[in-house]
């Protein structure tokens, strides 16, 4: 008790400090305390890489005057004798909304103009925002964190794309901001999230997001260059804050990626809020060079009793479980920076269980305490006073019994600007533990828990459980328990001295009044030992490490253990359908080498090449897709009617599953299409189905320019109720065009005549396609509006390279071909809705005859796999021969994609994309048994079969942890209905 009247004094002492010195005071005579405290005889963690044993930690003022093992400790100083106890730096978390409301939903229905006048032109960028003018302490909030071993916290509004300022604030219950204020200005705020309190439409989807965030920083240029005469509060504060340390929410390996591809574009290194999946592609994320702020938001294990149930769990789910607790450690093993912080829980309580599971998962002690200390202390640029006790540091620390990172080790105090916040009274002798004892011939075993904080006991007598009430206080245990008779409700009282660490001793009063000597005896303390041990095997790596799956590319089933690489191969004695003059050729043989088609002909031969025996069999090149939206994590930016700014290879997302389907039927290319949300869609990505590798590795070299326009009912929201965007007819998507295009003629003429212009990342799409450089794929249904557009696009000298979709084109053959225009159509597709019902499934032969270059696509990821079977229904409707049907969806869409000098035949020194099938192509029973793109075979038949079979294999073992996890009593999770999510022309961003 002693001990806690030091420290009540010391706090009182003290409060003036906490005053701003140059205010008048008329509460009394104003005195400052400048008394020394000395914490002596403690193991002292001064840093996470410096540890003193039985030293002195100083402090006066709220600062560490000096630490170390011998101390000169003045005459005015308060002493606490720590022996046995540990001193650690307190933890920062520099991602946090302490002290923040969160925002309120505002507005009602669309809107596509700024709310705000002065700002710029999106309400979603808003960097003038300083998170001190809505701050409000929290006293409750910072006594959590104070529990979790926080003493300071980088706090911001979580709202915008731009966000504003952070400020970094002391968890001081005992002062006023005056003092908690470390710095008020410390960070700017990023994510791809709109701000909640304005319905302006744009950004709708993620590359949107990506895109504003290009012409911001291009306007932020322009503006500090003197070019604009009005005022931006917005770009102003924009400049103003670049210098901060920028703070990128991504939340997810992928985002992640895309952020920092934005920061390298203007040289800008965020640090980034991950989420949990770097492990995946580790690799990349080294090559950010970002520092990652990583929240340790672990899955629980999934109540997997049911077979059923378990059995709809995927394998990324269960993977995503077991591999995450490893993260911070395969970041730490690979040389990435990173802070931890309790950003993403549900609860902040679980931040410490997670903490422990991340160490117990090979986090090593010194790297978790330094991404809670050292460094996120120098991130903020403060090295100088926070993340060490250091001489001249905040006298932020912890109290503890032992080491911090054990599940036992109990937090006494958390002490933040030399004020001590009591979390457990440290003069309460500990006395949880697991006791044995006997009375009037009955046998007990005792567990008590939170004996220094809220005590808790558990009785039980021949394996069942007694109702039992504990008091604790002053070294003494006041015990009321039921007899082991349950036929009656009688009591036996308890009271004994908690002497020693090892036992109980008093006396109890039975029911009928007689006393007893009462002695409980602890049976854990040899236990301890053995901990330690189990401790000491488990900083063995050798030993028993928790298990965790492999990680693959990509990392669900099907996925590779190891990327493959390139091979000689030679398939002897094929039907090889070459797509080129010389047909197609019977018993001859293909040599794959150096990712290129070496040689076509009979009787190849190779040292080194793998030979496959393709007798009976059929080569062709792969397939390749002209419309679809396959491998996109964003499909649509409907927020303007015209969206040219944006990419659809911002968003690739090489982890869908589809790919591998779509291997599986023989696709090695695709063009992924904006969808069809306005007349001036998003920019194409034209990719290799190079399954395994990353998003940006999926692209073609030197890829063509193309973009997606689309006519008809999506354009002009017939089926919407709540839009009111321009154009709402398909008159208004005639104008649309002739706007932009003549805003673009002249924004090009501008920049041509060297003249200073601000850039428009949507001015130049458009001005590319006026130049000849980017093409156009349009979504296309109804004749009136296919001829519209070729009118507009001969208005303004450029052509449309292909019409997709273009259902109606049969009627307009003879104008698509005067134009140049291409076709890229559906089979069979009718009358799913009103602007298809004339669709016949004629149409691709008809514009095949009328000289039109026509491919078949899917524009959807169950067809595309099938896309040998679309091609023969041109045979069987339009009497269109076999070879020129299998051109539909290899050479053709290769010719409409300008791509047809790399890939869409077999011919020496084209890209070896290339499949071996079971049977003729065009036929029902065929089955692609290896797609091989640039030599890689990324589809196997044979592989497909054994992947099954260990897929199966981790599942059950996966399960068998998951169970164990349960049967200890850990939480779980129940499985969830968990529904596919494809994309479509009309899909948008669920989140936003």
């Amino acid at each position: 008790m002693i001990k806690v009247h030091l420290r009540l004094l010391i706090f009182m002492c003290s409060f003036s400090l906490f005053a701003q010195d140059y205010f008048p005071s008329n509460s009394g005579v104003i005195a400052n305390n400048s008394n020394y405290t000395a914490f002596t005889n403690a193991t002292i963690h001064v840093s996470p890489t410096e540890t003193l044993n039985n030293a002195t930690l100083l402090i006066k003022e709220g600062k560490v005057v000096s630490v170390g093992t011998s101390v000169n400790i003045p005459k005015n100083t308060t002493k606490i004798n720590l022996s046995g106890k540990t001193i650690y730096p307190s933890f920062i978390d520099m991602y946090t909304t302490f002290g923040v409301e969160k925002p309120k939903r505002g507005g009602n229905g669309p809107q596509y103009g700024a709310s705000r006048s002065g700002y710029y032109w999106n309400d979603h960028v808003m960097p003038e925002q300083d998170v001190m003018a809505s701050f409000k302490y929290d006293a409750k909030s910072a006594s959590e964190l104070h529990k979790l071993g926080f003493g300071v916290v980088n706090t911001h509004m979580p709202d915008g794309v731009v966000r504003g300022t952070g400020a970094l604030i002391a968890l001081n219950n005992n002062a006023d901001n005056a003092m908690r204020i470390v710095d008020g200005k410390t960070t700017q705020h990023l994510s791809f999230s709109k701000s909640v309190t304005s319905q302006q439409r744009y950004p709708s989807s993620i590359m949107g997001s990506m895109a504003l965030l290009r012409q911001m920083y291009d306007d932020a240029k322009w503006y500090e260059a003197g070019h604009v005469d009005t005022k931006d509060l917005s770009l102003e504060a924009l400049n103003k804050n670049k210098n901060l340390l920028q703070i990128f929410e991504a939340g997810s390996r992928a985002n992640l990626m895309r952020a920092d591809k934005v920061g390298d574009a203007y040289n800008i290194q965020y640090t980034i809020v991950g989420g949990g999946d770097e492990y995946e592609r580790i690799d990349d994320i080294k090559g950010t060079n970002a520092t990652i702020i990583l929240p340790i938001d672990f899955q629980l294990a999934y109540d997997v009793d049911d077979p059923f149930l378990a059995s709809t769990l995927s394998l990324s789910d269960m993977r995503s479980w077991n591999q995450q607790p490893h993260n911070p450690r395969l970041l730490a093993e690979n040389g990435i920076n990173f802070a931890l912080t309790t950003h993403g829980l549900k609860s902040n309580k679980t931040f410490s269980s997670n903490l422990m599971k991340a160490v117990e998962n090979g986090l090593s002690k010194q790297k978790a305490l330094e991404a809670l200390t050292t460094v996120p202390a120098a991130l903020l640029g403060k090295s100088d006073v926070l993340g060490t006790l250091k001489t001249g540091s905040y006298a932020n620390f912890l109290i503890t019994d032992g080491d911090i990172f054990e599940k036992k080790t109990k937090l006494y105090e958390n002490w933040v600007q030399g004020t001590a916040h009591v979390i457990k009274d440290m003069t309460v002798k500990d006395i949880d533990g697991d006791y044995t004892f006997k009375l009037a011939g009955e046998s007990y075993k005792l567990s008590i828990s939170g004996s220094t904080g809220k005590s808790n006991a558990k009785l039980e007598s021949n394996n069942k459980s007694l109702g039992t009430k504990l008091n604790y206080s002053n070294d003494w245990v006041n015990l009321t328990f039921k007899t082991p008779d349950s036929t009656k409700k009688e009591y036996i009282r308890i009271v004994a001295n908690a002497t020693t660490h090892t036992s109980l001793n008093g006396k109890a009063i039975l029911p009928n009044g007689n006393e007893l000597t009462f002695v409980a005896n602890k049976t854990n303390s040899s236990a301890s030992s053995n901990d330690e041990a189990k401790d000491k095997k488990k900083g063995d790596k050798s030993s028993d490490a928790p298990f965790m799956s492999p990680i693959t590319y990509p990392n669900l089933a099907y996925g590779f253990t190891e990327k493959p690489k390139s091979e000689t191969l030679l398939f002897k004695n094929a039907t090889v359908w070459t797509n080129e003059s010389e047909g197609i050729l019977e018993n001859t043989d293909v040599l794959i080498k150096d990712g290129k088609i070496s040689k076509i002909g009979k009787d190849l031969s190779s040292n080194r090449a793998t030979v496959i025996d393709a007798t009976g069999k059929h080569v062709t090149a792969g397939i390749i897709d002209e419309h679809s939206h396959l491998a996109a994590a964003s499909i649509n930016e409907g927020g303007q009617n015209s969206s040219a700014e944006v990419t659809i290879e911002d968003v690739l997302d090489e982890e869908d599953i589809g790919i591998y389907r779509n291997l599986a039927g023989g696709v090695t290319s695709i063009q992924v299409l904006h969808g069809s949300a306005n007349p001036i869609g998003g920019r194409s990505a034209i990719i290799k189905l190079k399954w395994g590798e990353a998003a940006d590795d999926l692209i073609y070299e030197d890829s063509p320019k193309f973009i997606k326009f689309a006519l008809g009912e999506n354009v002009k929201q017939s089926r919407s109720r709540t839009n009111t965007r321009f154009p709402q007819s398909r008159m208004g998507v005639e104008q649309v065009f002739v706007d932009y295009f003549t805003r673009a003629k002249a924004y090009d003429d501008l920049k041509k005549s060297g003249k200073p212009y601000r850039k428009d990342t949507e001015m130049e799409t458009l001005a590319e396609i006026l130049n000849g450089e980017r093409f156009i794929s349009c979504h296309s249904y109804v004749q009136s509006e296919i001829n519209m557009l070729m009118k507009v696009a001969d208005q303004f000298d450029f052509t449309i390279n292909t019409f997709t979709h273009i259902l109606e084109g049969y009627k307009v053959a003879d104008k698509m071909k005067a134009h140049g225009a291409g076709g890229s159509t559906f089979s069979d597709w009718w009358a799913y809705k009103y602007e298809v019902n004339d669709a016949i499934p004629h149409n691709a032969a008809i514009m095949h005859n009328a000289g039109i270059t026509v491919a078949i696509n899917s524009d959807d990821p169950e067809m595309s796999r099938r896309l040998n079977q679309e091609a023969a229904k041109s045979v069987k409707y339009g009497g269109v021969s076999e070879e020129e049907a299998w051109k539909f969806v290899t050479l053709n869409p290769a010719k409409l994609l300008h791509l047809d000098k790399r890939v869409g035949s077999l011919k020496v020194g084209k890209d070896a994309d290339v499949v071996l099938w079971s049977d003729h192509p065009l036929s029902i029973y065929a089955k692609a048994e290896k797609t091989i793109i640039e030599g890689v075979t990324y589809f196997d038949l044979a592989r497909d079969k054994q992947m099954r079979e260990a897929i199966k294999k981790e599942k059950s073992e996966l399960i068998n942890l998951m169970l164990q996890d349960k049967n200890k009593g850990l939480k779980t999770q129940p499985v969830k209905k968990k529904e596919e999510k494809t994309m479509h022309c009309d899909s948008m961003d669920s989140h936003y």
